[in-house]
């Protein structure tokens, strides 16, 4: 068994998870750390961060050394050779509020069989509970288990995003709706999120433009829907975890990786929305610097 990265999340809403809140959906909190993997690979306990391997010298925030001295997880790990662990390394990013005790914690949100062809089957939440349970490991539990939610519904649970943090410090980054029945309209097994601070946004442009009826150009609307704020944020994030912290040096990074993951994980989004529109790329990477520089004003 070798990585393999999380597979991403898609906004609920968008085509690749329409229809997803229909049957049995169970919400879980999304909360803010860094994304970690835990397999066995030829007998030895392996570590991931969001995107790479990681090791003793190529750590991430400790990560790696967390896990090596983990007992519960080398023991289930030893008993279910052929399951893979993905969860949260709670390390601060955006949101600095969740309780004290609840930091340089792995906290799991996913369990995957792997077969012998190398396909991953997800455990539903019930089975790998009782199984976590048992081994006395960190997960997230589900906010509730509800059938059809409204986006309404789906709202005020986002309100009830309450784990792990400091009382009176209000909710957590967002949400993540799973429905174990679900395949897509493209076949695949996909989750849908919605973001606490994306939804703001989101629902604050659209006030400031209704009375506005000049075009706009495709790049600019891809910029303001997809490159948002948070999506800015939790790139810059990623690099200060993944570096340790931040150098000025490190600008030239933060623009071709908010670029790159915005390509990687919104193109089919884009096309979808805009109807297979033409982009021109280089404005679109220059609107994406623009909106870098104001949303990190203080970098520059």
């Amino acid at each position: 068994m070798e990585f393999r990265k999380y597979q991403h999340i898609e906004r609920f809403g968008e085509d690749e998870v329409i229809g997803i809140n229909h049957g049995e959906c169970y919400i879980f909190p999304k909360i803010d750390g860094t994304n970690g993997s835990v397999w066995q690979e030829a007998g030895e306990i392996c570590v991931g961060s969001r995107n790479r391997k990681l090791s003793y010298d190529d750590d991430n925030r400790e990560f790696y050394k967390y896990i090596a001295e983990n007992e519960e997880i080398k023991r289930l790990l030893i008993k279910y050779p052929n399951y893979r662990l993905y969860g949260e390394w709670l390390v601060p990013h955006d949101i600095k509020k969740y309780q004290d005790d609840a930091w340089s914690k792995f906290y799991v949100f996913e369990v995957a069989y792997e077969n012998d062809d190398g396909l991953l089957r997800y455990l539903h939440y019930e089975e790998y509970k009782q199984i976590l349970d048992s081994f006395e490991i960190k997960y997230i539990p589900p906010i509730c288990k509800i059938t059809d939610p409204t986006h309404e519904d789906l709202l005020q649970l986002l309100e009830k995003n309450t784990f792990l943090i400091k009382d009176g410090e209000g909710i957590g980054e967002g949400i993540v709706i799973k429905n174990y029945g679900y395949l897509s309209k493209y076949g695949r097994k996909t989750w849908a999120k919605i973001v606490l601070n994306e939804f703001i946004e989101k629902h604050s442009r659209k006030n400031k433009r209704k009375n506005i009826t000049s075009e706009v150009s495709v790049e600019q609307m891809i910029v303001d829907q997809f490159c948002t704020e948070a999506f800015i944020n939790k790139e810059y994030a990623k690099i200060v975890t993944e570096n340790d912290g931040w150098k000025n040096a490190y600008i030239g990074m933060l623009f071709g990786k908010v670029f790159h993951e915005l390509i990687i994980e919104e193109t089919w989004n884009m096309l979808k929305k805009f109807k297979n529109p033409t982009i021109n790329y280089r404005i679109l990477n220059k609107l994406v610097i623009d909106k870098i520089r104001v949303v990190k004003k203080e970098l520059f």
